[in-house]
This record gives structure tokens, sequence and C-alpha cells, in this order.
């Protein structure tokens, strides 16, 4: 159970911010030049027809370990798919991979992030903030969980997660 709970824990971190998810899984697999991004694009381009579609963003988050519901497909969707054709194509990808690399964008999505499990906004995710926002998205884990996933990452001491914890936390994830 701790393994399921932690790994959805992990997971639910990035389901309201799946932006900032996706770009650090590409990022990750992609080493920054053209010809990289090209591989990966065409390798999520799975009937080859130039567009990544729906069914293959879905596709692409399933293999990077996200199961993103279709509400948040689409809305990942329109984010990337800047000319709403809604489809996918290479520039659309490599402007969305090459827009990751931007320091204050990506902090803003994690300050987005830890701001929704900060339920009293006192700049500090407690054991039952975690275990309120993990129940309400439909994860079972228990508060002894919850516990042990803020312990992993309290390297104050303090018993709760700071948002330089949950930044170092994310960027390893």
């Amino acid at each position: 159970m701790q393994k399921t709970c932690n790994n959805s824990y992990k997971n639910s971190l990035y389901t309201p911010n799946l932006r900032y998810q996706v770009m650090s899984k590409i990022n990750g697999v992609v080493a920054g030049d053209m010809e990289e991004v090209k591989k990966v694009f065409n390798k999520f381009d799975t009937n080859g027809d130039g567009k990544i579609d729906l069914t293959e963003l879905g596709s692409i988050l399933r293999a990077l370990g996200t199961n993103a519901p279709h509400d948040e497909l689409q809305r990942i969707m329109s984010e990337i798919d800047t000319d709403g054709d809604g489809v996918i194509d290479l520039k659309e990808f490599s402007d969305f991979h090459l827009g990751g690399s931007d320091d204050a964008a990506n902090l803003k999505d994690l300050r987005d992030a830890f701001d929704l499990y900060d339920l009293d906004k006192n700049g500090l995710i407690s054991v039952s903030e975690l275990h309120a926002v993990l129940k309400r998205l439909g994860e079972k884990c228990s508060l002894k969980d919850c516990k042990k996933m803020v312990s992993s990452v309290d390297v104050d001491g303090d018993g709760n997660v700071n948002f330089e914890e949950f930044k170092k936390m994310m960027n390893k994830a």
C-alpha cells in the first residue's frame, strides 16, 4: 500500500499542474537538441501522420507514468496546440519543449502546485493537508501513509513540507 499510495501522491501533486509534469518528463527524455525533439515527437506520433492527437497525447502521458482524465488531456492539448486545430504538430511540440526551460514559468508552476496543497495558506504542507487533498482526489492514503510521505521530504524536521523542500522533491521527480 505504501508504494502505491506514495506513487499516487507524486502523481496527484502533478494532477492540477500537468504542464509542469509533462515538461519535466519530456525534458528528462529529450536532451535538448532539435534532432532529439524530432525523435521523441515521432515516437509519440504513433500513426505517423505528423501530428499528435488527443489519443496519442493520452498514450504519451501514460507512457510517462501519468493517467490523466479526459478533461485534463483537453486542457493540456489546448495549451500545446497553439493554432487550435486539435492536434500538436512538430513546431508546437518543440515550442512547448523549449518553453519548459523558462525557470520563471517553472517556478510559478511549482508554486501553483504547492499552493493547492497548502490549504491554510501558511506556507507549509502539513500531514493533515496532504491527507485532505489526497482524499479529495480519491486517493486511499491513511494519515500514517501521509506522515511517511511528509517525513521523506521534510529536510528541516518540522513535520511539514515548506516550498523549498517541495521544490527539491519535485525537481527530483
